[in-house]
C-alpha cells in the first residue's frame, strides 16, 4: 500500500487479451471481469478507478512478473492450485471465476463428446494448468493425443483456427471468448465435458497480509453489494437506506475501512466507480457481452451458485 501510494497507481498483471477477462480495444483502453477488480481497488484507495497501470502476462512469464514484484497483483484468469501457492511464494485472495477446461471442435468433425477424441492433435498453451489437466485426461482415459504446444494464447488459437490441430483445449469461458471472435463462430461447437476444476482469481506476493485483505475484500464487497440489492445505478440513493448492512458496507455507520487502511467509504466507491458483481459479470460476460456466458456456478448462492462474500460487519 505504501508503494501503490507513493507511485500513485496499482500495477496490475494482465492476460495478452483474453475477452471477457482482459483485453484491450483499439484505443488501448483496458476491459473485463479482472481489469473491473483492478479498477475496482485503484476506487477503494484512490476515489478513481483509473490510477491502474495494466501489465499484459504470458501465462509463462506471469508468476516471475508477480514474484518479482513487477506487478502489485496477478489478475488474469489464473487457476489457484495448491502447487502454485504453495511452493511459488503467492497467495490467492478470492475467486471471481469458477471455470473447468474444455475442447473446441469444428463442427464438421462430427464429435458429440470428448469420448472421441482418440489420436486427436490438441493445440495447448504452455505454462498453463489446461496443458497438464489435458494430459491427465487423455493418460485417465487411456486415450492418445498428440499436444501441439505453443507459448502464448494468441498463437495457440491462430494454430486451431488455420487447421494445425483438431481441438483446442482450454478454460471454457476462455473458448466462449475466443469462438465469440472467430470469423464463423457457428461452425465451431464447444463439447459438454468440464475436465477440471479451474477456480480463477486475483493473486498477491506473500507476506503482505494488508494487500492480501485489501484485494479479497474488494471483491467480497460487491458480492456483498450484488446480494443486499446495491449496484453502480443506485448505490447514491442506497446510502439513505436503514438497513445496517448496506449502511456498514457503504460506511454511512461504523468505519470498518479503516481496519484495510482505506476510508470509510471504500465499498462505495468501489460501487460507485466500478459496480457490484453483476455488474462487472453482465457487460464483460453475461447478458450485456458477446460471450453470454450464463452465471451458473458463478451465481451468488442465494440463486443455485458458488459465489458467496463473508459478511462486513
Amino acid at each position: 500500500m505504501d508503494r501503490i501510494k507513493a507511485r500513485g497507481v496499482v500495477v496490475c498483471g494482465v492476460s495478452q487479451g483474453i475477452g471477457g477477462f482482459s483485453i484491450p480495444d483499439n484505443t488501448g483502453k483496458w476491459s473485463g471481469i479482472d481489469v473491473d477488480l483492478c479498477k475496482g481497488l485503484s476506487a477503494a484507495i484512490f476515489d478513481d478507478p483509473n490510477k491502474v497501470q495494466f501489465t499484459p502476462l504470458s501465462a509463462k512469464d506471469r508468476f516471475t512478473a508477480l514474484q518479482s514484484g513487477a506487478v502489485d497483483i496477478l489478475s488474469r484468469n489464473t487457476t489457484w492450485s495448491m502447487q502454485r501457492e504453495a511452493s511459488l511464494g503467492m497467495n490467492f485472495a478470492a475467486i471471481n471465476f469458477y471455470d473447468g477446461a474444455s475442447f473446441l471442435v469444428r463442427k464438421s468433425q462430427n464429435i458429440k463428446n470428448a469420448s472421441e477424441l482418440a489420436g486427436a492433435s490438441v493445440c495447448v498453451t504452455t505454462g498453463t494448468t489446461t496443458e497438464l489437466n489435458v494430459a491427465d485426461y487423455f493418460r485417465a482415459h487411456k486415450l492418445k493425443y498428440e499436444p501441439v504446444v505453443f507459448v502464448t494464447a494468441e498463437e495457440t488459437v491462430k494454430a486451431y483456427e488455420v487447421g494445425r490441430c483438431d481441438v483446442l483445449v482450454a478454460d471454457s469461458s476462455d473458448n466462449y471468448a475466443r469462438r465469440s471472435q472467430f470469423q464463423k463462430p457457428e461452425e465451431h461447437i464447444i463439447l459438454p465435458e468440464l475436465i477440471s476444476k479451474e477456480p480463477l482469481g486475483p493473486a498477491v506476493r506473500q507476506g503482505d497480509d494488508q494487500w492480501l485483505n485489501i484485494v479479497k475484500w474488494t471483491h467480497f464487497a460487491m458480492l456483498n453489494a450484488e446480494e443486499l440489492g446495491v449496484s453502480k445505478s443506485n448505490v447514491v440513493d442506497m446510502r439513505k437506506s436503514e438497513n445496517p448492512e448496506i449502511r456498514r458496507l457503504l460506511g454511512t455507520e461504523g468505519n470498518l475501512g479503516e481496519g484495510l487502511g482505506l476510508s470509510k467509504d471504500w465499498a462505495d466507491r468501489i460501487i460507485r466507480h466500478v459496480g457490484n458483481y453483476e455488474d462487472i459479470y453482465d457487460k464483460n460476460l453475461g447478458k450485456d457481452s458477446p460471450i453470454k456466458i450464463e452465471r451458473v456456478a458463478n451465481a451468488l448462492w442465494t440463486k443455485g451458485g458458488l459465489q458467496y462474500a463473508p459478511p462486513i460487519r
